[in-house]
C-alpha cells in the first residue's frame, strides 16, 4: 500500500464529504452506534426489528471493524457497517448501508463508501463487497459505475424473506460485487471519472437485447446471439412492487433466469446502461 493510494483516497473522500455537506467519521460511542440501530430500523421501516442491534455494533466495532457515519449539524444522516473476511480473504463485508430518506440525492452514500475505501486502504485492506438488489437500477448504477465494482456472482434469494418496508414480500436476490481498492478505474471513478456512464457503444459492439419489457410492462426473454449481451430491469422496482407485485415477481425470475444463468457461465457484467440495462460479456 503506497502512501500515495492512502492520501489519494483521503482526499477524493473529503471532497465527496464537502460536496455532500456532511462530515464522515467512524462511529465508536456507545450514543452513536444507537444512533446508527435507529437509523437503520426508520429507513428499513423495521423498528420492532432493526436489521442491526446495538449489542451487535459495539462488539463489531471491538474487534476492529467498520461502522462510519455521516453527520449534518449534529444529526446522523446516514451509516455504513462492514466487517472482515476470513484472515486469508484480505477483505471487508460491507453489509448495509442507509441514508435518511429527506438527505437521498445529495451523494451522502457516495461520501460514505469514499470513507470506508480510505478507512480500508489505511488497514491494508484490497478488497471491499457487498450485495445489492439487482433489480434496484439507481443502485446498480451506483455500485457499478459510480463506484466501479465489479459484480462477481448471482445469489438467489439471499437472505430469505425479510417482510420491510424496502424488500415487501418479494424474494431476496442479491448482487454480489467486488470493489477493488486500488483498481485504477475504481480511483477514477472514486475522482468523478465513471466508467461506461454511458454505453452508446454497446450497440456499434453488436450488443444485442436478451431481456426488455413488453408493451404491457412485463419482461419479454429474446433468444439472440451476440457477445454482447443487454439485460433491462424496470426503472422503479419499489414502485412497482406496491403498484403491480405480479409484475415485480414476473421481473425478479427473468432477471434471475437470464442475469444470473450468464453470469453462472462465466458472462461479465462490463457496465450499466444509463436506460436501465446491465451490459454483459458472455462466454464464447
Amino acid at each position: 500500500m503506497s502512501i500515495d493510494d492512502l492520501e489519494q483516497a483521503s482526499q477524493v473522500c473529503d471532497a465527496a464529504a464537502r460536496g455532500a455537506g456532511v462530515s464522515v467519521r467512524s462511529l465508536t460511542d456507545l450514543a452513536d452506534l444507537a444512533r446508527v440501530v435507529e437509523l437503520f430500523a426508520d429507513v428499513w421501516g423495521r423498528s420492532a426489528n432493526p436489521p442491526v442491534s446495538l449489542e451487535m455494533l459495539r462488539a463489531l466495532t471491538k474487534a476492529g471493524n467498520y461502522v462510519g457515519g455521516a453527520v449534518e449539524h449534529g444529526r446522523l444522516v446516514g451509516a455504513c457497517v462492514g466487517f472482515f473476511h476470513a484472515p486469508s480473504e484480505d477483505a471487508l463485508h460491507s453489509h448495509i448501508a442507509g441514508v435518511v430518506p429527506e438527505a437521498t440525492g445529495r451523494s451522502i452514500g457516495f461520501a460514505l463508501k469514499l470513507h470506508q475505501r480510505a478507512w480500508a486502504l489505511g488497514r491494508g485492506v484490497e478488497e471491499i463487497a457487498w450485495t445489492f438488489d439487482p433489480l434496484v437500477a439507481r443502485n446498480a448504477w451506483f455500485n457499478l459505475v459510480k463506484l466501479g465494482a465489479q459484480p462477481s456472482e448471482y445469489l438467489a434469494n439471499f437472505y430469505g424473506p425479510m417482510q420491510d418496508d424496502l424488500n415487501g414480500t418479494d424474494d431476496t436476490d442479491r448482487l454480489l460485487v467486488r470493489w477493488r481498492l486500488r483498481d485504477p478505474e475504481v480511483a477514477a471513478a472514486c475522482a468523478g471519472r465513471l466508467r461506461g456512464a454511458d454505453v452508446p457503444w454497446s450497440s456499434a459492439a453488436g450488443a444485442v437485447e436478451v431481456l426488455r419489457p413488453d408493451r404491457s410492462g412485463r419482461p419479454e426473454r429474446i433468444d439472440a446471439e451476440g457477445p454482447l449481451a443487454l439485460v433491462r430491469v424496470p426503472t422503479d422496482v419499489e414502485r412497482l412492487r406496491v403498484t403491480d407485485p405480479a409484475t415485480a415477481r414476473s421481473w425478479r425470475e427473468s432477471v434471475r433466469e437470464v442475469l444470473g444463468e450468464m453470469l453462472q457461465a462465466g458472462g461479465r457484467v462490463e457496465g450499466f446502461d444509463r436506460t436501465g440495462c446491465y451490459v454483459v460479456r458472455r462466454t464464447s
